[in-house]
């Protein structure tokens, strides 16, 4: 045994002197397909690179509802609830902490195999959690899909409530080098959106120099650093309370805000849950119990859709004439579509003609809450209807054109339809089997719930990303898609998941600003809303108080006292967003993992603090 002890620090030894500190993850971590055959990867968790095998180390977590206590926290972690209260001079070991409150955890941290990890069991609490959800949400970052599903028996798609999970959490011991220079300890750290490695190193007073060793980062590339991924932050002493802080609180809040924010995070965190894990559920289960009901459609259609596995209902002609009431003035929506109710549900029907058999063959594939639904379909007179879900709210360019509606006041619907169509696109980019672009993002083809709750329509124009159906594109975007077209797309046809990236950052400025896409000046010239915010942010110096230009003046809320709220921080952080999405270079716009993340990042800054609570 000490002969094998001995080699084994011989190989650390020698692994440490050719590779060097901890690699940043970047954000590998939101991709629960990568693999380390070629060695350790930090999609995965920490490499053991030191001579250490185990050691103390700590994490940053920060409190989310259901776990907001000592005890709650100290259960989701393995820790002992009382070390854990006595480094964050907590008390009462049961008293519910402000929301997103960072604490810090102490973890014993050891080497096992490849990766060093601080372990910790979970009780999966409903079917409809996921290995992401549970790496990204419940334990924000401080494992990885990937490392779960190593380390447990489930397979990714047969999740449910009651499975006992082992966590590996993600921790580093110091290496030889960082032990030299004084670094006692590696603290776990959760990176913001307004995080830099400067912020980050003023903060813990740790050199930049030595935070971006750690982190294997170069002089180039220190601040390319994302939400919801981790740095490690070598420590002389154990961290103190003192270092930590409530995120998004500028001052303290009532406890009726508190209350308010505390359920609205619950509400998207489940919700996005629900979202996936039905997603996954449905597309690995075939429910045995229930007849497929043969399709009953020209053989165009049927050749165009054979390949699916069909369980829509086909409808009679009767019933679509009965739910519309014959297809009445009074319930056309537009020029084919029809509102109508089908058995006391809600419904749209739309006549598709004969040419609808690309439609339904990519929506048949598809479950997503932020997916327009289809139920059915039916054949009649050489034409083909589809019958879908009901959306109240009608389409979000109209509904931003509402000027009398006070719910278009808020930067709460704003922030939570911007972030629904982001999840969308994310199920549509990187979930959906194969991955698709959608080719038509704009605000007239985003529908809204009676709850505000955002889908994307109309997916005529899209296509896969397997290869051979990417490239260059001979169909023509229809006039709606003026303004959102990417200029790689009107150059020379080319179509990407990065045209639908280009799409959103114009729709995410519909929302911040309530401005058409495409306006005239005094000249009669055409302006493109894109190019005007772009403009705007040349100058970052004075681009808060440009962006106080752009806001929606139905968002310029007042307090009770008179004076008018400033929300010029969160404008500028959505605007931001949306420039880096409308990069002219495809390669250097956000990918939708980025979008997705660093959007929920701002909601729940916002949902945090007093900026969210319009009156």
């Amino acid at each position: 045994m000490n002969l094998f002890h001995f080699i084994f620090m011989l190989v650390v030894f020698f692994t440490i002197e050719s590779h060097g500190q901890q690699m940043y993850s970047g954000n590998s971590v939101m991709d629960c397909d990568n693999n380390d055959e070629t060695g350790p990867s930090p999609a995965f968790l920490y490499a053991c690179n030191s001579v250490k095998l185990s050691c103390p180390a700590f994490l940053m977590f920060r409190t989310q509802p259901l776990y907001d206590t000592v005890m709650t926290i100290s259960k989701l972690m393995s820790t002992d609830h009382v070390g854990l209260a006595r480094i964050n001079n907590i008390t009462d070991f049961h008293k519910i902490l402000p929301l997103n409150k960072e604490l810090i955890i102490p973890v014993t941290c050891s080497c096992l195999g490849k990766y060093y990890q601080a372990n910790t069991t979970f009780v999966i609490p409903t079917d409809y959690d996921t290995y992401f959800t549970i790496a990204n949400y419940t334990y924000q970052g401080l494992t990885t899909c990937n490392s779960l599903m190593r380390n447990n028996i489930y397979n990714q798609y047969d999740l449910h409530a009651g499975q006992n999970l082992q966590v590996p959490l993600r921790c580093a011991c110091p290496t030889v080098s960082q032990t030299d220079v004084g670094a006692r300890y590696l603290l776990t750290y959760l990176i913001t959106l307004k995080d830099t490695i400067k912020k980050i190193s003023k903060r813990f007073k740790v050199s930049i120099q030595d935070l971006a060793l750690a982190n294997g980062f170069s002089s180039d590339n220190e601040n390319d650093i994302f939400p919801f991924t981790t740095l490690l932050v070598p420590l002389a002493n154990e961290p103190l309370s003192s270092m930590t802080r409530t995120l998004g609180q500028k001052h303290n809040l009532s406890k009726k805000f508190i209350l308010i924010g505390t359920l609205a995070g619950s509400f998207s965190a489940i919700l996005f849950g629900l979202c996936i894990g039905y997603f996954l559920w449905r597309r690995n289960r075939k429910n045995s119990d229930k007849k497929v009901i043969k399709w009953v459609l020209p053989k165009d259609i049927q050749l165009g859709i054979a390949s699916v596995d069909q369980n829509l209902k086909v409808y009679r002609f009767e019933e679509l004439e009965e739910a519309s009431d014959g297809f009445s003035l009074l319930n056309r929506l537009s020029a084919s579509v029809y509102k109508g109710s089908l058995k006391g549900k809600r419904v749209v029907i739309k006549k598709m003609g004969a040419n609808a058999n690309k439609e339904v063959k990519i929506l048949q594939k598809f479950n997503h809450f932020n997916l327009i639904g289809l139920y059915g379909v039916c054949e009649h007179d050489k034409a083909c209807y589809l019958v879908y879900e009901f959306m109240e709210n009608g389409c979000l360019k109209e509904w931003l054109q509402d000027k009398t509606s006070q719910e278009t006041q808020t930067w709460t619907n704003r922030i939570r339809i911007g972030l629904d169509v982001a999840k969308g696109l994310q199920y549509l980019h990187n979930f959906a089997s194969p991955a698709y672009v959608h080719k038509d993002i704009n605000s007239s083809n985003i529908l809204l719930s009676k709850d505000l709750r955002a889908k994307i329509s109309k997916f005529g124009l899209a296509r896969s990303t397997e290869k051979g159906q990417n490239g260059n594109s001979s169909i023509k975007c229809p006039i709606e898609s003026k303004g959102y077209n990417a200029p790689e797309y009107i150059e020379s046809g080319t179509v990407t998941t990065k045209t639908d990236v280009y799409a959103f950052g114009v729709v995410l400025l519909e929302l911040i600003t309530g401005r058409k896409v495409v306006s005239e000046n005094d000249d009669g010239e055409e302006v493109m809303l894109a190019e005007q915010v772009i403009a705007c942010m040349v100058d970052e110096k004075h681009a808060k108080d440009k962006v106080n230009y752009l806001i929606d003046p139905r968002l310029k809320a007042r307090h009770p006292l008179g004076f008018v709220i400033d929300h010029g921080e969160l404008a500028l952080r959505l605007v931001k967003l949306s420039v880096a999405c409308l990069e002219p270079e495809p390669s250097r716009r956000l990918c939708v993992n980025e979008i997705v993340s660093t959007l929920m990042m701002i909601q729940m800054d916002a949902q945090s603090s007093d900026t969210m609570f319009e009156v």
